[in-house]
């Protein structure tokens, strides 16, 4: 199991992942960042392979976060239409998972948007099948307004078997981050126990709960959680790595860096603190 971060794509940043001891790199892969799947398509897969060999980092996964459901049918189109030259692009780079939101029809209800996954994510899921690529959907809420409602159904267990249940494929599977669980109270490393067969890229991030600001607010307000690098917040880190072993999990542990206290200059530093966290783990 190698560890990386999630982050665009440039030299820069796979001479310093070497340099700070990582292991693989997850890319942002979306249409506008510096390496997009029409970039990769067109001449930049050579460029990343010899840039990632000459510094010994795996491409753990090619990501890109959109709505797949959104209720512009034109957009859902381009969206769907994007992630299988991400799935292209992955095949092209040697890349076996690309990773995405399942998406939502923000005013229909879990239940009511799953026949809707379904016409979405069934030839997708083929598609992926066909390419030899794994499509692993990140389970992040991606939650705004009051009442709670996001942009994603696939945040917890009772979705996942939902959605597995109406997409059955071994090329449709989970990016697992257990920061999300966490804050909603539901069991990390349980989770990863059921589902382990089904996780196919795994975020590394942590959540640390503002008791005093949750005890004040309510769990109906935000700003009572907050999101840390491994180690610095309340993830079962031993727990949850020890279930991904069990399940047989051997691919990268991508850290999502969206701590708020080492960010701006101390972004780095942030990234090199998780994985000296997470390396203890992995000896």
């Amino acid at each position: 199991m190698k560890i990386g971060y999630l982050t665009p794509y440039s030299p820069d940043e796979v001479a310093f992942a070497a340099e700070a001891g990582f292991g693989s790199l997850e890319l942002n892969s979306g249409s506008g960042e510096t390496m997009s799947a029409e970039k990769i398509l067109s001449g930049g897969a050579e460029e990343m392979r010899s840039t990632t060999k000459k510094y010994g980092i795996e491409i753990s996964a090619l990501a890109c976060y959109v709505n797949h459901l959104n209720p512009d049918l034109e957009k859902r189109k381009q969206r769907n239409d994007y992630l299988r030259k991400l799935i292209d692009a992955a095949k092209a780079l040697g890349v076996g998972v690309v990773c995405t939101f399942a998406g939502r029809m923000p005013e229909l209800s879990v239940e009511q948007n799953i026949p809707i996954f379904k016409e979405v994510f069934s030839p997708l899921a083929e598609y992926a099948q066909k390419q030899g690529v794994k499509i692993a959907i990140e389970n992040c809420p991606m939650m705004h307004g009051h009442p709670f409602r996001g942009d994603n159904i696939a945040y917890s267990p009772y979705v996942w078997e939902m959605m597995f249940d109406a997409v059955d494929s071994d090329y449709l599977g989970l990016e697992f981050d257990p920061s999300h669980l966490y804050w909603q109270q539901i069991d990390e490393v349980a989770a990863t126990r059921r589902f382990g067969d089904k996780i196919y890229h795994v975020h590394a991030k942590d959540t640390e709960i503002m008791s005093d600001v949750l005890a004040y607010r309510g769990v109906m307000e935000p700003g009572w959680w907050r999101f840390r690098v491994p180690g610095w917040g309340e993830v079962d880190w031993q727990g949850f790595i020890s279930a991904l072993i069990d399940a047989g999990y051997d691919g990268s542990l991508a850290i999502e860096h969206e701590d708020p206290v080492f960010h701006g200059d101390r972004f780095r530093e942030g990234l090199k603190r998780g994985l000296k966290f997470l390396s203890q783990f992995l000896v």
